[in-house]
């Protein structure tokens, strides 16, 4: 049984004992979980791992925003942005993919508004 207050350094010396590690990771950048139908992104996340048992598992915190895979991305849209705003192929799809393929986003990310 655990004291009701530890502190770090008791924590991780119990949680040593037990057998589990804990690694804070360092300079992530992007943590993208792909799923069927859209990505969720999570930048400048924090990530824990943790070994214990045999088993590795990651734990993820931090603000996270949805988006559009890029394969669907659609001509259309890309078409529109692009006139909307003015910009270049590039800039349209680089856009859209920040804005998680909202359109009226994009555009207004592109013109400065």
């Amino acid at each position: 049984m655990l004291p009701k207050r530890m502190d770090r350094r008791q924590m991780e010396r119990a949680m040593r004992q037990m057998g589990v590690k804990m690694e804070e990771l360092e300079s992530v950048r992007e943590v993208v979980i792909k799923l069927a139908d859209k990505d969720i992104v999570i930048p400048n996340a924090q990530v824990t791992r943790t070994d214990m048992a045999g088993q590795r598992s990651y734990q993820v915190s931090g603000q996270e925003f949805e988006r559009k895979p890029e394969s669907e991305l659609n001509e259309d849209d890309l078409k529109l942005v692009m006139e909307q705003a003015g910009v270049d192929r590039a800039a349209a799809i680089q856009a859209l993919k920040e804005s998680g393929g909202d359109l009226a986003r994009a555009i207004l990310k592109l013109k400065g508004g």
